[in-house]
Order: C-alpha cells, then sequence, then structure tokens
C-alpha cells in the first residue's frame, strides 16, 4: 500500500496500543491529549508489569521486610517489644487490595483521558489490522508495548519452579528456599525473603552477582548478602530441576544435587510476543523474541512502532514511560524530540539497597577515560549506635581531564533516594569541583558525597575516546 493510498483510509483509530502497562498508558494518554483517537488493549490488568506483579509490590514486601529489621534494631534504641512475627497472608490481602486501588486508577485515567479500553488478547492480522476476539479494528499507528514476562524454559524442569509472580501471591512462607539466578529479581527477593525469616540459597553462574554493576558494588553485594544470612553459591547454576514429590531437586553437572521445598526462577525476562502476529508484518524478531526497534523506536514495517521491555533494550519503567510520551508527541504533535538514554538511574531493592547512575569503572576506562575514583565506606550512625554491622559505600568516577563527574555508585541505606537526586547534577554534567564547594548537610549519609576530598586511585584509559 502506498502513502498516499494509505493517508486517504479511513481507520477506526489513529493509534492502537497493544499493552496497558506503564508505558502504553502514559503514550495512549499523551496521544488522546493531542487529539488523537486511541484504543489500548489489554488482555490481563490494566496497570501491567510494574503495578500489578513488578515494582509496586516488590517494595511492598521490601518494606515488610524493613520492618523486621527495624523491630530487632530497636532495642538498641531503648525500646523494649515483645516478640513479633511477620504474617505473609495479611501482607497478601493488603497487597491484593493496593493493586486493585492502582489498578482502578489506571483504569480510570485511560477513561478521563479518552482512551478506549478493550480488554481482550490482541493479534495482528495485516498491516494496520488487529483482531480482538470476534473483533477486528483498524488504526493509522499500532503500537507494540506488551513487555516481557519470567522465562520458564531456561533448563529442563524449571517450569516446576515458582516465578516472581507466584512469590508476590503466596499466603504462607516456606521455611527455606532456594533462588536461581543473580540479577535484579533474584537478588531483591534473596534479600528480602531472608530478612522475612527464610534460610535462603543463591545459585548463579558468575563470581559476583549483578552482571553489569560496577565490580565493588557486586563485592558489596554479596558480602551484604551473606551478612543476612544467604548461603551463595557462585559458579553453581544448575542445569536440571527434577520433581521429588513435594520437594524439588536440582542437579547440578558435577553431580551434585541440593533439594528444597521452594524454588524461585529468576534466570530472565522474555518479551510478550508470542502470538501477536508480528509476522504477518514481516518483523523479524530478537532471538529472544525481542521487537527490533530504531532511536524513535520505529519498528521495520511502516506504521508499526514498539517501546519498553518488548524491545529488551532498556527494561527500567521510567523509561518506558519516556519512551512512549516521546512517541506519542512525535506522531501527533510533530515533535523531533528523542528520548536521552545515555544517563539512566538505576536501583535494586535488596537490604542495603543498590543505585546507580553512569558508567561502570571497568566502562569508563574502556570508553577511554582517565579516572579519578573517591570512595567512601563506613558504618552509618544508626548501625553504629546499637552495634549493627550494615555498611555504606559510595563510589564517584571522575573524568581525570575535565573534572567531570561520569557515574555514581552507592551500596546503602536510602541509596535510590539519594542518586536518583544527584542524577540532576549528572545529567548537569556537573564537576568535582562543584561537588567539593556544596556544603554538607549534616548529620546524613549523602554528604559523604560532597566530603571526599582526595582519590582513592587514579585509574589509566584503556580504550579510545
Amino acid at each position: 500500500m502506498n502513502a498516499n493510498r494509505d493517508s486517504n483510509l479511513k481507520y477506526d483509530y489513529d493509534l492502537i496500543t497493544l499493552g496497558a502497562g506503564s508505558g502504553g498508558v502514559a503514550a495512549s494518554r499523551r496521544a488522546a491529549a493531542h487529539g488523537a483517537r486511541v484504543a489500548v488493549i489489554e488482555g490481563s490488568r490494566v496497570g501491567g508489569t510494574c503495578v500489578i506483579r513488578g515494582c509496586v509490590p516488590k517494595k511492598l514486601m521490601m518494606y515488610a521486610a524493613q520492618y523486621g529489621d527495624a523491630l530487632r534494631e530497636a532495642e538498641g534504641y531503648g525500646w523494649s517489644i515483645g516478640a513479633s512475627h511477620f504474617d505473609m497472608r495479611r501482607w497478601a490481602a493488603a497487597k491484593a487490595a493496593e493493586t486493585a486501588r492502582l489498578e482502578g486508577i489506571y483504569r480510570q485515567l485511560l477513561a478521563n483521558s479518552g482512551v478506549e479500553l478493550i480488554e481482550g488478547w490482541a493479534r495482528v492480522v495485516e498491516p494496520h489490522h488487529v483482531a480482538v476476539g470476534k473483533r477486528t479494528l483498524t488504526a493509522r499507528h499500532l503500537l507494540i508495548a506488551t513487555g516481557a514476562a519470567p522465562v520458564r524454559d531456561s533448563i529442563p524442569g524449571i517450569e516446576h519452579c515458582a516465578v516472581s509472580d507466584d512469590l508476590l501471591d503466596l499466603t504462607d512462607l516456606p521455611e527455606c528456599g532456594a533462588v536461581i539466578g543473580s540479577g535484579f529479581i533474584a537478588i531483591e527477593f534473596a534479600s528480602i525473603l531472608a530478612r522475612l525469616g527464610v534460610r535462603v540459597s543463591l545459585f548463579y553462574r558468575s563470581e559476583w552477582p549483578l552482571r553489569g554493576f560496577d565490580d565493588d558494588l557486586r563485592r558489596r553485594a554479596a558480602a551484604a548478602l551473606r551478612e543476612a544470612g544467604i548461603a551463595l553459591h557462585p559458579g553453581a547454576a544448575p542445569n536440571r530441576v527434577v520433581r521429588d514429590g513435594r520437594n524439588l531437586r536440582l542437579e547440578f553437572a558435577d553431580g551434585e544435587a541440593h533439594t528444597f521445598a521452594f524454588v524461585l526462577n529468576a534466570t530472565g525476562r522474555r518479551p510478550n510476543t508470542a502470538k501477536l502476529g508480528l509476522e504477518t508484518l514481516g518483523i523479524a524478531l530478537g532471538a529472544n523474541g525481542a521487537v527490533p526497534v530504531d532511536a524513535r523506536r520505529h519498528t521495520t514495517a511502516r506504521g508499526v512502532y514498539a517501546i519498553g521491555d518488548v524491545t529488551d533494550h532498556m527494561n527500567l519503567t521510567p523509561v518506558a514511560i519516556a519512551e512512549g510520551r516521546a512517541l506519542a508527541d512525535a506522531l501527533f504533535s510533530g515533535s523531533t524530540r528523542e528520548v536521552d538514554l545515555s544517563l539512566v538511574s538505576s536501583a535494586v531493592f535488596m537490604l542495603p539497597p543498590i543505585a546507580t547512575i553512569g558508567p561502570t569503572e571497568a566502562e569508563a576506562a574502556q570508553a577511554g577515560h582517565a579516572l579519578k575514583i573517591f570512595e567512601s565506606d563506613f558504618r552509618p550512625m544508626r548501625q553504629t549506635f546499637f552495634g549493627g554491622h550494615e555498611r555504606s559505600y559510595m563510589k564517584l568516577l571522575v573524568d581525570a581531564k575535565d573534572d567531570r563527574v561520569l557515574g555514581i555508585h552507592m551500596l546503602g541505606a536510602d541509596a535510590p533516594e539519594i542518586v536518583q537526586s544527584l542524577a540532576v547534577a549528572l545529567a548537569c554534567g556537573a564537576t568535582k569541583a562543584q561537588f567539593d564547594r556544596t556544603i554538607a548537610l549534616h548529620p546524613t549519609a549523602a554528604e559523604e558525597f560532597v566530603l571526599m576530598r582526595e582519590p582513592a586511585r587514579v585509574v589509566a584509559a584503556q580504550g579510545v575516546s
């Protein structure tokens, strides 16, 4: 179909979005604000992974674990507290009520924005045409925002294991359990479960958890997990899971085996593209099912776009939201603004949490930067008072040539809140001299970021700038 003929066709909608997660909802509402006729198709709950079965309930579970820490620490601050017990059933009921409330808000936001919500599973049947049940809808533009789901076939038998969705719906916690993996999901839930009284064993391939993070954070994360009582098994990923009555047996290449009543499969996520019918548009998916897009989120099919986790590019909710809004602006207001993903903060909500922005030390050096590394490793005031062992670690990567702060890495209480604030400084191109001129707010942990005066070491550039 040529462009002129296409422009003269009448469509049911200007935009149909497949998926009502955070990115899809944001894009649809922005498009409607520009006057577009918009529909969102969703086969599950409105709100997507982050709101319903990801970031939000996960952090609510982290808060529950933190309260356990607070109760144990309170005696050192003069409080007399009797025996305490965590009731997973009560937490699960409260979590379900909260996610239902948030889903209701998302539905209302769509309605108030003039976006039509169509409930059902969508399939693209030909260019501009989407089938939902017995209906076929047409749109000038199609947006794929279907997100991702846990991988359930990474090794034989792993389909018997729980995934993060299942864990968040538990009403009783096991006495002991295993976690397979060492990414965000594995580390967060291992840490949370341990704080809630579960004896946790963590199995993963690499030497340190959290591949892709700065090595100094990775080593300290491993130490924090051990301090929490988690049994770490680096270099020991199982190659098979076998159901053994009510238990699951993890089998390893060397013949070793471990049996657990509960096993969490946290071996990754895969884009939700199966059965979408994208092959009818000539879109060749990536090896893991991801939808390839260019910098403007255009696919190889004209009039078809993709954002968020379904592209498997940078799987963070705020990125999907930013991509969706920028795309809607481009399609319906003529904006040429692109989303800058060169500096994106991320956090791991383990206990204590991790937050980071900018390259790792290895990445910065490999990119051709000679570096000054500033570090602070200490036991926070809150911990020292009652004899706690939890530590905080802060790290600045500074370009030795122009004094610009390239990266910030932190493990410790409030790390996500602190790094989010400092992300503004990095986006503005702040230098170490400007950090030094900033008067500290005392007593806080964050003041350490403006009190680091002497570099811990200097690192030579390894690549070509």
